[in-house]
């Protein structure tokens, strides 16, 4: 048996460590040793980018947010979907992790880095949301565990009513947000609805197969705006 080979080790701001580790044609980035994301599982990373750029990929330049890197597979989707003159913003906080894109997993997405529609920012995705007043027409969050932030403990900011009223004040009317989960969350329902969203709850596979666990995405648009 192959042995599980650790390829990178970086910190987040408040100490989590992460370890970017492969076996065979896996990789697995872990957060203090508990399983965050696999090259195996990306069926739902995926469909965030498919449901949170179903308006954006009909515009002819259409901006795109999409917080947190991971190991891409959200980026990818997203760019087979847009066209050839969008742009898709890239906020990832840990430096290393876009290393890791750059390097070893980026075989995994395709490159999705080397698009030039991308433009990477290696800072908290919720300092690119508070410059960008109506800057975007979908704002993709794929950041910790999704609404329960476990990696990191200052992304549950991204995700109270305040942060949520920095989010609808970036997006561009008829502006889409979507929202990565590991599961339902009732109260992050309530907190979209009480922020201004109409929100809709896809639940998706973890695998491209189908199969295995299923994974929650918050669709949310604000209430009244041009869809």
């Amino acid at each position: 048996m192959k042995p599980w080979i650790v390829l990178g080790r970086a910190r987040t701001p408040d100490g989590t460590e992460l370890t970017l580790t492969c076996h065979a044609s896996e990789y697995v980035i872990t957060a203090d040793h508990y399983s965050l994301m696999s090259s195996r599982a990306h069926g739902s990373e995926d469909a965030l980018a498919v449901l949170g750029c179903r308006r954006a990929r009909t515009l002819a330049r259409p901006c795109v947010l999409i917080g947190g890197l991971g190991m891409g597979f959200t980026l990818r989707a997203a760019l087979d979907v847009l066209p050839a003159e969008a742009l898709v913003v890239v906020a990832e906080l840990v430096p290393e992790v876009v290393e890791w894109n750059r390097g070893p997993l980026g075989a995994a997405a395709d490159y999705p880095l080397k698009d030039h529609r991308v433009r990477v920012e290696e800072r908290d995705v919720a300092v690119t949301i508070a410059s960008g007043k109506a800057a975007f027409d979908a704002i993709l969050l794929d950041v910790d565990n999704g609404p329960a932030a476990m990696a990191t403990a200052s992304n549950a900011r991204l995700y109270d009513r305040g942060g949520l009223a920095r989010v609808r004040a970036s997006l561009r009317p008829g502006g889409i947000l979507a929202v990565w989960s590991s599961r339902d969350e009732s109260q992050f329902e309530r907190t979209l609805c009480a922020a201004g969203f109409e929100i809709r709850r896809e639940h998706v596979h973890a695998r491209t197969n189908k199969r295995g666990a299923r994974h929650t995405i918050f669709v949310a648009s604000s209430i009244g705006a041009a869809e």
